[in-house]
């Protein structure tokens, strides 16, 4: 499950492509983008391009929001910057080999666009790399497999849904055989797109999948992350499957983490292992892990984006609910992994695998950061609640000047708004719990 040798194109074999296609991450870290050809496409490489703000300005359900700042319909939603990286650029091996490129968003002077997601996270490495530190980050993605295809959810209203395989058994090869087609492409096409998986494996319920992409520099792993989650999405639909990464699938099933398993580099080793200090937790890694801590109450809106979101954090689910540390312990926020050398890393399990990746690893190397340069000190004796709510963690975040220093004010403000929206959309809803629970009775 090695990544396969990518070879790297160059501007003309760009051009020469008949069609090339382009991706990025909205807010929510929806995957969108465009086919173009390959002259657009190597142009914007080149030199940048255009699309439309409304890739700001639309919801996970692309109903556009009326209370942003950054754009809305009194302004026409005028175009915003997009530079395509060849950097990124990989074959498709399901659609025939053809180039796929991602990016980032610039503002009409050049400059990056403070609300881009991927911006975001550069501007966070780039402080990474002033203070001399290289950050490497691995990923874990728990997701649920349906027996069901586009069609199908809408004619079952989303509901009654079929798992593509069955029994509660984690760790079982016989489970996973009965999607051995679907399986066997995983494994054949995510190295081929260098998205090179550690682990593959059933977790604890029917249909629930869990894989591991290897450690790599955090841009390259968030920029893996975003295309795993398209990539598992789209061989799926090939074998009449839809994979949801939603926080929480069924209220009868464990929730779906997307764990940050980190570590900071100097030097070619890691800088988080001291063989002189007790369990090998270096200095670094212990004021890393304390701005971690210090940060999390503030920063649960992005680690928990959406209302989904909070039904995974609950008490009994190996979920965290406070801001807590250990070692090699899966019920608190943060995982020390107590390993020698290099190996030595820290697992952050408060994000969900619906988070966006790029803004959940920037808020996570932020604040590690922060308690690096305020050399916070690492202490067991407070585990603050999380909120439990994303209105809770909305307004949490919105009065942080914790995260303002972090993350920026212009982030901070729009995606506020964003989720403020969210959770306005949430409370006009009528569930079926609602109508199960009152209709009758009331």
């Amino acid at each position: 499950m090695n990544p396969v040798a990518r070879p790297l194109p160059n501007l003309a074999d760009i051009a020469r492509a008949s069609h090339v296609r382009f991706g990025m991450t909205d807010i929510d870290g929806v995957f969108r983008g465009k086919f173009v050809s390959g002259e657009k496409a190597a142009a914007m490489a080149q030199g940048g391009g255009s699309i439309a703000g409304a890739v700001f300005g639309w919801d996970i359900a692309d109903e556009l929001l009326d209370n942003l700042s950054f754009t809305g319909p009194e302004r026409g939603y005028p175009d915003i910057g997009l530079q395509l990286h060849l950097d990124t650029a990989r074959a498709v091996p399901w659609e025939n080999d053809q180039w796929l490129l991602l990016g980032d968003h610039t503002q009409a002077n050049g400059q990056a666009l403070p609300i881009c997601p991927r911006q975001l996270l550069k501007k966070v490495l780039q402080k990474a790399k002033a203070l001399g530190f290289e950050v490497k980050v691995g990923i874990e993605y728990e997701w649920f497999v349906l027996q069901e295809t586009q069609a199908s959810l809408r004619e079952k209203d989303f509901r009654h849904l079929s798992t593509a395989t069955f029994g509660m058994t984690n760790y079982s090869p016989f489970r996973m055989g009965v999607q051995q087609a679907f399986v066997k492409d995983l494994l054949t096409f995510l190295p081929q797109m260098d998205i090179p998986l550690e682990a593959l494996h059933t977790e604890a319920g029917p249909g629930n999948f869990e894989a591991a992409i290897r450690y790599g520099d955090a841009l390259e792993t968030a920029d893996r992350a975003v295309l795993f989650k398209q990539a598992v999405r789209e061989i799926g639909q090939r074998h009449g499957l839809i994979n949801t990464f939603m926080a929480k699938f069924s209220e009868a099933y464990a929730g779906c983490g997307g764990h940050l398993h980190q570590s900071l580099w100097q030097q070619g080793r890691s800088a988080f292992y001291d063989p002189e200090a007790p369990k090998g937790i270096s200095p670094v890694m212990a004021h890393y892990i304390a701005g971690q801590l210090h940060a999390m109450p503030d920063l649960m809106a992005i680690y928990a984006p959406f209302v989904n979101s909070y039904k995974r954090l609950v008490p009994n689910y190996l979920a965290p609910v406070q801001a807590s540390w250990g070692i090699d312990d899966r019920n608190t926020s943060l995982r020390v992994i107590a390993s020698q050398g290099n190996a030595m890393r820290l697992e952050t399990r408060t994000p969900g695998a619906d988070a966006n990746p790029y803004l959940a690893m920037a808020a996570a190397i932020a604040s590690g950061l922060y308690g690096i340069e305020h050399q916070l000190p690492l202490t067991q004796d407070e585990t603050p609640a999380l909120s439990q709510t994303l209105e809770q963690a909305t307004a949490r975040l919105k009065s942080s000047g914790l995260a303002r220093e972090l993350l920026g004010d212009e982030w901070v403000n729009h995606f506020v708004q964003t989720r403020e929206w969210e959770v306005r959309r949430y409370n006009r809803a009528v569930t079926d719990w609602e109508l199960r629970r009152y209709l009758e009775l009331v």
